[in-house]
């Protein structure tokens, strides 16, 4: 038995003997961001990982906002997380135009996904979570209408452990919150991701993000290339059609992708969906929380998720700790957690789900005219001083009063319109 099943196991006993008032189920960032907040205010909590290491597989690019982990008190991470930080971003077409903002200071980094991920269990291992690896969560324990805790599998055995509260962070697969009444995120929206790692890149800017917009490499989404500090790049893209073969085209094809990537090795291919639609309409039941993917908790522009699903995360603690003090569990309680998170997101989403419908329904030809426009007016001056690229609606009414943002609203407007008479 190695160290990680003598620790599992342990923790096991432990389970017995002290029994958690909540459970979380998934140590990604969402999952032990809430665990973390959870054991700060006292709450018994244990988390439950399917997987024998916390971080992997790693399931996105992790390119997040130094402002949003600033606020969330954890930025400056550890050196040797973070791979990049960036003060600029090039946009190209499908024939290549490019479209370039230069931010005055750097805004977003990439960080190691796993490291990052062990990163946060740790903090909340610290301030006194539990963590139990190579488990999975078989079931939800119904009764009466109340979720009261999980059956896990361990060496093939299934045990049932209760609980006052489960907080499910599953990730996108939402298997366990089809056992509960609530709905689950729209596929309709999901788009297909692939990413890898590429050595030896070339004429790429490294304080730069690359962004591949178009139909033709990208459909539904578009594709990117990070680059890190060691001169090594994080390459994909996400698409509604094979992301495999869009890859291979956006590698071979692409008039500047190709480019960069003519003398490149490709490894550790992976694939993960993303949900574009929004939050799930209801994340609460009775004893219940989603939290993150699992409650859809990405934004519909960039299918960004790890802020999105901590900021929630956060807030879904909270409410855990507020209704264990009341002894009410209840979902009339718990929907305190959703209106605290509608009232921090609510319009963002609304203005990101509208940008995403508006660029799906684009032409890459009228891509190609808009991005040309912009750049005609400006448009990257504009844009120099933005420091927030999380909560996208606010972003766009501070800068709406600019007269090229006026003109590039209602440029956009009529594309829109003429996408869709």
């Amino acid at each position: 038995m190695n160290s990680s099943d003598r620790k599992t196991k342990a923790y096991h006993v432990l389970l017995m003997k002290h029994k958690p008032e909540a459970l979380v189920i998934g140590a990604g960032p969402a999952g032990s961001y809430a665990a973390l907040n959870l054991a700060k205010l006292g709450v018994p909590t244990t988390v439950f990982e399917e997987h024998p290491e916390i971080g992997v597989p790693s399931h996105c690019a992790g390119h997040l906002s130094i402002r949003s982990l600033g606020k969330m008190g954890l930025y400056p991470l550890p050196y040797h997380i973070v791979e990049n930080e960036f003060s600029k971003a090039n946009f190209y077409s499908p024939t290549g135009f490019r479209f370039s903002v230069h931010l005055k200071q750097p805004v977003t980094c990439t960080v190691n996904r796993t490291l990052f991920d062990k990163f946060l269990a740790e903090k909340a291992e610290a301030a006194g979570a539990r963590f139990l690896l190579n488990t999975r969560v078989k079931s939800l324990i119904l009764d009466e209408g109340f979720v009261r805790g999980v059956r896990i599998k361990e060496d093939e055995e299934t045990r049932e452990i209760f609980s006052k509260t489960v907080v499910d962070a599953e990730g996108i697969s939402s298997r366990v919150l089809r056992e509960t009444s609530l709905s689950t995120l729209k596929t309709s929206s999901v788009v297909y991701g692939v990413e890898a790692d590429a050595e030896n890149v070339r004429n790429v800017e490294h304080d730069a993000v690359e962004v591949f917009l178009g139909k033709a490499y990208a459909s539904g989404f578009y594709g990117w290339l990070i680059p890190r500090r060691d001169g090594t790049a994080k390459v994909g893209l996400a698409t509604t059609g094979n992301p495999k073969e869009s890859f291979q085209k956006l590698k071979d094809k692409h008039p500047v992708a190709s480019e960069q990537l003519s003398t490149a090795k490709i490894t550790n291919l992976s694939f993960h969906p993303i949900s574009l639609g929004g939050p799930i309409s209801q994340t609460y039941t009775n004893g219940f929380l989603a939290v993150g993917d699992a409650a859809s908790q990405v934004k519909p522009t960039t299918g960004g998720g790890v802020v999105f699903g901590m900021t929630c995360a956060k807030i879904a603690a909270e409410i855990v700790y507020n209704a264990i003090q009341k002894n009410d569990l209840s979902e009339n309680f718990l929907r305190l957690y959703q209106k605290r998170c509608e009232e921090i997101w609510s319009f963002d989403v609304k203005v990101m789900l509208r940008i995403r419908k508006t660029l799906n329904t684009i032409s890459d030809k009228k891509i190609e005219k808009a991005m040309r426009f912009c750049s005609r007016i400006g448009l990257d001056k504009t844009l120099g001083n933005i420091e927030e690229i999380d909560f996208q609606g606010q972003t766009f009414l501070k800068v709406l009063k600019k007269p090229a943002i006026v003109a590039v609203f209602a440029y956009f407007v009529l594309l829109y319109l003429s996408a869709n008479p």
